[in-house]
């Protein structure tokens, strides 16, 4: 644990809000409570750092820019390759059916956990550590790309388009989860390929993430 908190460059005062960041739901139950419900405060801290580093750091863009520079930067891959680049997968606390199942590296899980670690520093310190951790790991991929990224839905809208091909048909497969947190599955097709599926949080947020699904797929092909 300590190797982690060198690693996430903060000690805790109560390190059960990090063991609890990186227990699945696999292993949960008494004594061991899962990261579901701090995924749900992480989400919430990270969209508002996220959204105020933006809004300070483009101050002539407008809402429609930072919007899509927000939903880049908060989206499953992001997270997953913060994740990764933390190592946390190697620190979750799964079933070994899980974990022989590939959860380790499994995208939807390394971003949750992410999410999940920072509420357990949002809890445990406030506000400020929590800023800096993600001051620390998001500045790099915030400035990445000096123009704003086109949404996936309005790329892969593009795409087609520009082959005279139908729109992307998106369709809801399953909504699954409490009320508090909704889990959306998300089919996309378009002519002549095999559909792409995604989940997330919001209609919304599967939508997009199935449509770069889908960019993938076709880019791939092109």
């Amino acid at each position: 644990m300590a190797d982690l908190e060198d690693a996430l460059g903060y000690r805790f005062q109560d390190r059960t809000l990090l063991q609890d960041a990186l227990t699945h739901r696999s292993v949960s139950g008494p004594g061991h409570v899962g990261y579901d419900r701090l995924e749900f405060l992480g989400d919430r801290v990270l969209a508002l750092v996220v959204a105020d580093m933006l809004y300070r750091q483009f101050p002539d863009e407008d809402e429609g820019a930072l919007a899509k520079r927000l939903v880049a930067l908060v989206r499953r891959e992001t997270l997953a390759e913060v994740a990764g680049s933390l190592d946390l997968g190697v620190h979750i606390r799964m079933s070994r059916g899980e974990s022989e199942g590939g959860g380790r590296l499994n995208e939807a899980m390394l971003s949750d956990v992410a999410e999940a670690v920072i509420a357990a520093v949002y809890l445990d310190g406030g506000l400020v550590p929590a800023e800096a951790f993600i001051e620390r790991h998001w500045r790099p991929l915030l400035e990445r790309t000096a123009e704003p990224p086109k949404d996936p839905k309005t790329a892969l809208q593009e795409w087609v388009q520009a082959r005279g091909m139908d729109l992307p048909v998106y369709r809801l497969v399953e909504q699954a989860g409490p009320d508090h947190a909704p889990l959306f599955t998300i089919e996309v097709s378009i002519g002549g390929q095999p559909p792409q599926t995604s989940c997330g949080k919001s209609r919304r947020i599967a939508e997009q993430d199935a449509a770069a699904k889908m960019l993938d797929a076709v880019s791939a092909d092109d």
